[in-house]
């Protein structure tokens, strides 16, 4: 048993007009294609879909039934080739998005809420990791884009810087740099640090190093086995305090208040790079990146190949 949509659509077309002449006059086809396909249509389902008359055509009673199977089948057929086409184009199917960093709030956060809100066919898979690991994923083809800390270049993957978010230090409320509402490099020079050993505390640590100011001491740092959602959590207790990014304080975590941290030039910024590789040929990629270009007036062209 052999048929295809086309001749589906012509006994549809057929019933629902009564006749084969007007049913190919509303296809725009010629009477006799239509008649001569839902022909061969009966005879691949071996038995008569229409009954014929001079007034027109009716469906038989298995006619009927093979009729209303045939709509679900072309409804689904028009729904597989529309989602097909979407995902040709980057309007659905999936994208795999690698970070190392808070998602609470922060330009990450507010970018991944923007594009769910504007694509909602594409399925957005979020994997937290380190960053050798996400650096691994892509290159696997496991991760379609990472956006992480700080702008390094890596070997095989395009990098672009995208945006800036504030530094800002995490304390127990008790310590009275709490009471500011801003805190500079100099007022954290005797600060205990307690930082997370996994991503992104390698960063935060070397920028610790080079913007305290220079003392007879090395500056007071610990890195703990643990994740930057405990270390908040033990902050209120008095034990030290962080360093977290903007992308970070959206959590709120009992007796620990976030103040922005100014240098000589101002507010402490800290740059976050998106790293992908320009032979992935997933669609939702390419119109990601165009949404983060617009978003963020960026000028780089993700066309061009790696170098």
């Amino acid at each position: 048993m052999a048929f295809d949509i086309r001749q589906l659509r012509y006994a549809i077309a057929a019933a629902d007009h009564g006749s084969f002449y007007r049913a190919a006059r509303a296809l725009d086809i010629e009477q006799s294609t239509l008649s001569r396909n839902i022909l061969k249509l009966e005879r691949a389902v071996g038995m008569p879909i229409f009954e014929r008359s001079r007034a027109g055509v009716t469906p038989t009673l298995a006619g009927s039934a093979f009729l209303r199977g045939s709509r679900s089948i072309v409804t689904n057929a028009d729904k597989l080739v529309a989602m097909m086409r979407a995902a040709g184009q980057g309007r659905a199917g999936g994208l795999r998005l690698g970070h190392n960093s808070s998602v609470s709030a922060g330009h990450l956060r507010a970018t991944m809420m923007s594009w769910s809100q504007a694509h909602p066919a594409v399925e957005v898979e979020c994997v937290e990791a380190d960053r050798s690991v996400l650096l691994a994923g892509l290159d696997t083809g496991e991760i379609d884009i990472a956006i992480l800390m700080g702008a390094l270049a890596h070997e095989g993957f395009r990098s672009e810087p995208f945006w800036s978010e504030r530094v800002l230090v995490a304390l127990p409320t008790a310590n009275p740099l709490a009471e500011c509402e801003i805190v500079h490099w100099t007022d954290l020079r005797n600060e205990r640090f307690l930082l997370p050993a996994a991503d992104p505390g390698s960063e935060i640590r070397d920028l610790l190093l080079g913007r305290l100011p220079a003392s007879a001491s090395k500056p007071d740092i610990r890195m703990h086995q643990s994740s930057r959602e405990t270390i908040l959590s033990v902050l209120g207790g008095g034990r030290g305090v962080t360093i977290v990014c903007e992308g970070a304080t959206g959590a709120v975590y009992p007796d620990v208040v976030y103040r922005p941290i100014h240098g000589e030039q101002g507010p402490a910024l800290i740059g976050y790079s998106g790293y992908w590789r320009d032979d992935n040929c997933n669609p939702a990629l390419r119109r990601f990146l165009e949404f983060i270009k617009t978003r963020y007036a960026l000028s780089f062209d993700f066309t061009k190949e790696s170098q």
